[in-house]
């Protein structure tokens, strides 16, 4: 009989009851997902599972298992003698690997012989993974959502984050998905997390709100970036009542070009996203374009977008939706406190989208 117990339990609660969650895949696989906390402890890293999966193909499975043991016993000596060595006797860690097989088990031994009271997550991240898309694929889900809506370069984001700090249920679905929304939106040297981590982050995120009251989301496209909103959290948002931020163009062009300093100092960034544009630009309106980088006339440049792309684009998916529109907010983007009145407005509007709460 193993020292340790077992568990498929993998809920936010189930998973508060343990002092660590400890990941021993790879760290490329960890990098891709893991459970949302958890510790990155390898018992093979990437180079050595590589090694161990070439010899069990081409050579022998004999051959690639006692290779691998002699990796995992080095490595879970290393993680005792540094990462886990200040753990006290009461330590009680959740582990699990891909599927729960003999990475996690040979972890789950060893940490159960030195005394802990160790738990094996049966079926590793396959089964939290399943969890994960029952809900946000295949589970119905009421969710109050209030959706913050407006132009391109109405400070959405802002007023949301200013709704967080009053203490108003959030989700910020650009900040999960590491993205500003727009064909302009890669952040600078971030890569967007993979389509998995971004469904871990929300649903940690789903499991810290509660769903039975009001949930402020900002309007988004069905992809933010390369990420898909899950069905769940995109067939709510479709039929949400919104609140629309409303600017001067001026404004908001002056915004834009604020906001996104980051790709403005990149000149090949700008380059791509032109590329990517939806209605191609002439060369002769490429050129004028260059011509406003190099002059460092940005909000020009945001103006020019505006009118090209982000506006009409805007406007048509406004035609096609029938969501209710609760109210129309003006605002100037770049100014804090019209910002935080427009967030307390919002807050004002609350019980109006959902009756008296």
């Amino acid at each position: 009989m193993p020292g340790f117990d077992v568990t498929e339990a993998v809920s936010a609660a189930d998973l508060a009851r343990y002092d660590a969650v400890i990941d021993v895949r790879s760290p490329a696989e960890f990098a891709l997902d893991h459970v949302p906390g958890a510790e990155n402890l390898p018992v093979l890293d990437d180079q050595q599972r590589a090694e161990v999966g070439t010899i069990y193909v081409q050579e022998s499975r004999f051959l690639a298992r006692r290779i691998g043991a002699a990796h995992v016993a080095r490595n879970i000596a290393l993680h005792l003698e540094t990462a886990l060595a200040d753990r006290p006797a009461s330590f009680r860690p959740l582990i699990y690997c891909w599927r729960g097989g003999q990475r996690s088990e040979a972890m789950a031994t060893i940490l159960s012989q030195v005394g802990w009271p160790v738990t094996l997550l049966r079926g590793g991240y396959r089964t939290y993974r399943r969890r994960v898309t029952a809900r946000l694929y295949d589970t119905p889900q009421v969710l109050k959502l209030l959706l913050i809506d407006g132009h391109t370069g109405s400070a959405k984001t802002e007023v949301l984050h200013e709704l967080a700090r009053l203490g108003v249920q959030t989700i910020d679905l650009e900040g999960l998905a590491e993205h500003r929304g727009s064909l302009f939106g890669a952040l600078a040297g971030r890569p967007q997390p993979s389509q998995k981590l971004f469904e871990s982050r929300l649903l940690q995120t789903l499991d810290a709100l509660d769903l039975t009251r009001p949930i402020v989301v900002e309007a988004e496209a069905s992809k933010i970036g390369d990420r898909m909103t899950p069905p769940v959290l995109w067939r709510a948002m479709q039929t949400a009542p919104r609140i629309v931020l409303e600017a001067p163009q001026t404004s908001r062009a002056a915004y834009l070009a604020a906001a996104y300093g980051d790709i403005s100092a990149d000149p090949a960034a700008l380059e791509a996203a032109f590329d990517r544009l939806p209605v191609t630009p002439s060369p002769e309106r490429r050129a004028s374009w260059r011509e406003l980088i190099a002059a460092g006339a940005f909000a020009e440049l945001a103006q020019a977008l505006i009118d090209l792309h982000y506006d009409p684009a805007y406007d048509r998916a406004a035609r096609k939706s029938d969501a209710p529109i609760l109210a129309r907010l003006a605002l100037e983007p770049l100014d804090p406190q019209s910002r935080a009145s427009a967030a307390r407005t919002v807050i004002d509007l609350i019980p109006r989208a959902f009756g008296s709460l």
